[in-house]
């Protein structure tokens, strides 16, 4: 996958099936089929859809360890308190940096704000912003065990 648009394109696709995942009370493999049965005719690339996969089956894999990075690094702000988009962005963000360690930090917040600019409120932009640093500077750091 080579063009930007395609990887911030499977983002937002990701962010749209964890926020399924997480309001529709739906099993992943119910998601997984309603969201792409949904998307058939759309022409969808292989590598688009691989990528938005991968990240949903970290958040699916690995939901209890994104969860408390997200609640550990969002100053007192409990998820089930956060706005469901917002929630659902940082999700997708936390999975990129754990499941691509290699992906730059910088590259993975810009891109998750870019999306929370299209599907969130303008005030969230400072806090998504705030919570995914916070997560990247223990993420990125020597301390592999965070």
């Amino acid at each position: 996958m080579s063009a930007p648009g395609k990887r911030r394109k499977a983002r937002e696709l990701a962010m749209q099936m964890i926020f399924q995942l997480d309001m529709g009370k739906q099993t992943p493999d119910e998601v997984r089929r309603t969201f792409w049965k949904a998307r058939e005719e759309t022409g969808l690339e292989p590598d688009v859809r691989g990528f938005a996969e991968d990240l949903f089956r970290i958040v699916v894999s690995r939901g209890p360890q994104v969860d408390e990075l997200i609640e550990k690094h969002s100053a007192n702000w409990r998820l089930d308190r956060m706005a469901s988009v917002d929630r659902n962005v940082l999700r997708m963000a936390v999975a990129e940096m754990i499941g691509f360690p290699g992906t730059p930090a910088p590259i993975i917040i810009n891109e998750a704000l870019e999306i929370a600019r299209r599907y969130s409120a303008p005030e969230s932009i400072h806090f998504l912003n705030g919570v995914l640093d916070a997560v990247a500077k223990v993420r990125y750091s020597s301390s592999p065990t965070t």
